[in-house]
């Protein structure tokens, strides 16, 4: 059986500075759209999203609506393929509706941007994006997040939603993953 301290190289990321992190950016994103008198519709991007989302949207203090997208672009790969396929497609309609898609971690960019550039499409009135995490260093295309919660070195991390091979998802913190378990 796996257990979480056979993969954790060192924490990152502490529950308590998680939880403090979460209020700070529900706070900020209640005040972009207080007076915007305009439902904000909240993507949610499955699977490694669902926890950061659902500690956050606790922390927004307006109505919203939340849909969720699944993409892959990692597979059970440490790196990304560069390709984005949608696996689950949105509920809710985007024509005229601000959206905030709200995501565990930015790397490269590219779901990002190609997951930014389809609601657009679709006729969105504006996006957002909102990230757990941000490894800038790692960037391929040119996405900024609108909130992050924390930037981190060009590390493999895993924990609050973030998986190695779908494993360690459920651990409460951010950890670095040992390099020996994924090279």
């Amino acid at each position: 059986m796996k257990k979480f301290e056979d993969a954790i190289d060192y924490p990152l990321i502490t529950k308590e500075e998680i939880k403090k992190r979460n209020r700070e950016l529900g706070q900020q994103i209640t005040n972009d759209y207080k007076n915007k008198n305009e439902n904000l519709l909240i993507i949610g991007i499955l699977r490694g999203a669902v926890m950061f989302l659902t500690d956050l949207v606790k922390e927004i203090e307006i109505p919203v609506q939340i849909d969720f997208m699944a993409v892959s672009s990692y597979g059970n790969s440490s790196t990304s393929s560069g390709i984005v396929r949608i696996i689950k497609d949105l509920e809710e309609e985007v024509e005229d509706k601000n959206i905030l898609i709200v995501e565990d971690i930015i790397d490269t960019g590219l779901t990002l941007k190609y997951i930014s550039e389809n609601l657009k499409a679709r006729g969105a009135k504006s996006v957002r994006i909102a990230t757990f995490l941000d490894k800038i260093e790692r960037r391929k295309v040119d996405v900024r997040a609108d909130y992050v919660g924390f930037n981190i070195p060009d590390e493999f991390v895993i924990g609050y939603g973030l998986d190695y091979a779908q494993d360690y998802r459920n651990l409460p913190y951010v950890a670095v993953l040992k390099h020996s378990i994924y090279e």
